[in-house]
């Protein structure tokens, strides 16, 4: 059996898949350098649209429900069982694993047990990559596994080099076409260009090295953009990620695949490259059998969900190749503000009376001639026997893996802490009190 490859995790905040293999006009040529050498997945789903509970499904093999972090870790949200992490078990055939820069798994970085972890005070890449360039230059000890995490393109985003992208950036689909839009938009693009410099200094300190051929790449981001109506939804742009991998394995040739996979498949890829026994509690597939042209698809339905973002709004989610149903858990008239991030669009939307798109019970959407998510079809008889299908999909998921939903409220950690559904922003003093108090009350 080949060596186990080597293994550096690229990974960024709320970029969704808006770089420039996805067609988007950011220049990101590192990233598209990659894409062409590698395997660019154009349906790649993350598990849930907030940070924590995406980036812990991907380094768990689990649904956040099922590991633990259906809040923020910042907010007293953990891990069930920190064994459960892939460094762990890539650990058991002889890996070294090292954390650089963002993780947002844990509140304390340390604690996740990797072999070397980077204490710094930003997460940014003018800080991330020179020290992960240094640590490929000195000679880390193989196999490894590198984390390195890019806070681009977190809020608050860059400076445009030039007020012409101002003028001329376009604004995501489902937003209006504004000035303050425009203008939130280039900022964002300013920092996927940031993004893609710490990405370009990664891969070329990798073929300097030598490390390349023996390096599997792999590129994501935890989820959709930070804009309303992306984020901390459960639309495809708020779950629709990037997805580029490159190195052993199968995954060079800038091919494109586009059957739908999950963050969920990054775990057992890895075990099968590494050729590790999958551990029982994994809930994705090996991506190994789509790329080698084994299996014409890995997945005939992808699952989501949120419980606690900033704030209480529980939601799930199930999708097929064409449709969407989305189930919403708790009544609510408007819009959860905190649940957005803050920022120009966030503050023109409300000020022109924004009260949130439609909180319906359930949503149902046909992905191909609706891409956009916009026409709920959830009542047309049409439709039906597909909303019917899919509730019993969906109703199946949540018995088979436990969802805490189905018993009613999910309550606050012991640590845990929120802000109540009422208030307009994350920013807004925390609720840190425990089940009796309810965001109802806490309005009054």
């Amino acid at each position: 059996m080949a060596s186990p490859p080597n293994v550096v995790y690229l990974h960024s905040h709320d970029t969704g898949r808006c770089v420039q293999p996805y067609g988007y006009a950011v220049p990101t040529p590192a990233i598209q350098r990659l894409a062409e050498q590698g395997v660019l997945f154009r349906r790649a789903f993350a598990t849930a649209a907030t940070c924590s509970g995406s980036r812990a499904a991907l380094a768990t093999g689990q649904y956040p429900h099922v590991n633990g972090m259906t809040g923020l870790a910042h907010r007293g949200w953990e891990l069930n069982d920190v064994g459960h992490h892939l460094i762990h078990t890539l650990r058991t055939t002889g890996y070294y694993s090292e954390l650089i820069g963002e993780q947002h798994v844990s509140e304390t970085p340390d604690a996740l047990g990797y072999d070397r972890f980077h204490d710094i005070e930003s997460n940014h890449v003018a800080t991330v990559a020179p020290l992960a360039v240094r640590s490929l230059e000195d000679g880390i000890p193989e196999p490894f596994f590198m984390s390195v995490g890019f806070f681009e393109t977190h809020r608050r985003f860059f400076e445009p080099t030039s007020d012409r992208d101002e003028r001329y950036a376009l604004p995501p689909a489902n937003l209006p076409d504004l000035p303050e839009v425009r203008r939130d938009m280039a900022h964002f693009l300013a920092s996927a260009e940031s993004l893609d410099k710490g990405v370009e200094q990664v891969l070329r300190a990798l073929e300097r090295t030598g490390l390349a051929e023996r390096t599997l790449v792999i590129l994501t981001t935890d989820h959709g953009l930070p804009f309303p109506g992306a984020k901390a939804t459960l639309f495809d742009r708020g779950l629709g990620v990037a997805l580029v991998l490159r190195g052993p394995g199968g995954f060079h040739g800038g091919r494109v695949v586009e059957e739908m996979v999950s963050h969920l498949d990054i775990y057992p890829t890895l075990c099968d490259l590494a050729g590790i026994e999958h551990p029982s509690y994994l809930q994705g597939s090996s991506l190994l059998p789509l790329v080698r042209g084994e299996v014409d698809r890995l997945h005939g339905e992808l699952f989501a969900e949120i419980t606690y973002h900033a704030a209480y709004e529980p939601q799930r989610a199930v999708r097929t190749d064409r449709y969407k149903l989305i189930r919403r858990f708790e009544p609510l008239d408007g819009p959860v503000l905190p649940n957005v991030d803050d920022g120009p669009t966030k503050d023109a939307l409300v000020d022109l009376g924004w009260f949130g798109w439609a909180r319906e019970e359930e949503r149902l959407h046909d992905l191909l001639l609706d891409p956009n998510e916009s026409h709920n079809l959830i009542a047309d008889p049409a439709y039906a026997t597909v909303a019917h299908d899919l509730r019993r999909r969906l109703h199946r998921w949540m018995v088979d893996t436990d969802d805490p939903l189905l018993r009613g409220r999910v309550e606050l950690p012991p640590r845990g802490r929120a802000n109540s559904v009422h208030q307009r922003s994350a920013e807004e003093p925390l609720v840190e009190l425990g089940s009796e108090l309810r965001d109802d009350e806490l309005a009054a």
